[in-house]
């Protein structure tokens, strides 16, 4: 008698992260038969020459023959005391040693910060479109997401009334991406203000995803939204992946701050969890310190005439200029998510048209909806390679979507 079929636990049903989902499958599978692939679909700085600074570097190399141990659960003293300088910075009030948690990368403490809240049948409110990791994180720990929508023709700012009709008994926090993964979008000061007063007004924790907030263009200044109160409770996250083009050291934290009183059990709930785990990887903790004291690299590349922002610029402009692609310029981190106008792209199945774009013209993007987002008319577009790079692979885009048009009868030239 042949042994049962064992399947995956029915946890993942409601589990997807398509920015490393089915489409990258087919695209590997492309490169094992010899293509080549332009791979605008993760924000990966270090393939595309994005290198972390040479002082972190050293640092790291320099402390490696001590990092062998495992650390305090929550992580080494000095780079936990430099987030609470940072949080001093960004006028974060009342955080402590104690309130800092290191983590392997922010994504480990996204998913223990729902690990210890969620029961079955408790929401969450998340932001669509989202960074899938905290859908997915939210599915996996036993609550529900609840998407609320953020409105493209309000520069991709949180509708608020869409939040509050969303809110019900079973709500425990809402989710803030800011500055936004996939829009790049920044909130203001005002949206912030109202959405800490309908956290207020419901008895709700803040989850503050900030990965993002040295990456910002045009002059824009990040605010952090548990600057703004200290009668709410705020759990922020933030790290050195994006800001310090350091993805693979897996280097990230997590504060709590604002009313601790409330959610002391929740607290209890993070050090068990942060135990459990024994610690962060110890030479990814060791460059925290570094980073936060040093030299700000990431304000010369997002500078007028810095890489980014050049190639931010670029590829605005090159998807503009598309019949029928319209796109809200983002104000920071590395994407955009442009919207093809359904009357001229008549799409259906948004992740059969990433399937078609890779197969004619070897360029990789995610669909809009693996970011929860509800309608199939949006993709995100990573603007990480170089300008002619980047001029080359918009311009795959532009072929496959005159192609698009002529198939569908919708070209208007």
């Amino acid at each position: 008698m042949p042994a049962p079929i064992i399947h995956k636990s029915a946890k993942l049903d409601n589990v997807c992260y398509d920015i490393r989902g089915p489409v990258l499958d087919k695209a590997r599978a492309m490169e094992e038969d010899g293509h080549k692939i332009i791979k605008l679909n993760i924000g990966n700085l270090a393939v595309f020459g994005l290198e972390p600074p040479e002082e972190i570097v050293q640092d790291m190399i320099r402390n490696l023959p001590q990092a062998a141990g495992y650390t305090d659960s929550k992580g080494l003293f000095a780079p936990r005391k430099s987030v609470v300088h940072y949080c001093q910075e960004k006028r974060i009030a009342g955080v402590t040693v104690e309130d800092v948690y290191l983590g392997n990368g922010a994504s480990e403490l996204i998913a223990m910060s729902m690990n210890a809240l969620l029961n079955p049948g408790d929401e969450i409110l998340v932001p669509a479109p989202d960074y899938p990791l905290w859908t997915a994180s939210i599915s996996l720990s036993g609550g529900t997401p609840v998407h609320y929508i953020c409105d493209e023709q309000s520069d991709w700012n949180p509708d608020l009334a869409d939040i509050e009709r969303k809110i019900t008994p079973r709500t425990k926090g809402i989710v803030i991406i800011n500055p936004n993964n996939p829009t790049g979008a920044l909130y203001p000061d005002e949206v912030l203000l109202q959405i800490v007063a309908i956290a207020r007004r419901h008895g709700l924790i803040v989850f503050a995803d900030e990965i993002y907030d040295k990456v910002l263009y045009d002059g824009n200044v990040h605010t952090s939204i548990a600057s703004l109160a200290d009668d709410v409770p705020f759990i922020t996250f933030n790290g050195l992946s994006k800001n310090y083009r350091s993805c693979g050291y897996r280097a990230g934290w997590m504060i709590v701050s604002g009313d601790k009183r409330r959610i002391s059990d929740y607290i209890e709930g993070l050090n068990m969890l942060a135990s459990m785990r024994l610690c962060a990887n110890t030479p990814g903790q060791l460059a925290i310190q570094t980073a936060l004291g040093g030299y700000q690299s990431i304000d010369d590349l997002v500078a007028p005439s810095g890489r980014l922002c050049r190639q931010r610029d670029l590829a605005y402009k090159l998807l503009t200029e598309i019949p029928g692609v319209t796109c809200v310029k983002p104000k920071a981190a590395l994407y955009m998510f442009p919207r093809l106008d359904p009357e001229i792209y008549p799409i259906a199945d948004d992740q059969q048209f990433a399937y078609e774009l890779l197969a004619e013209e070897k360029v990789l993007i995610v669909q809009g909806t693996g970011f929860n987002y509800p309608t199939p008319d949006h993709f995100r577009l990573v603007y990480l390679p170089h300008e002619n790079d980047l001029a080359d692979a918009v311009g795959r885009i532009a072929r496959f979507l005159a192609n698009f048009r002529k198939r569908h009868g919708t070209d208007r030239a």
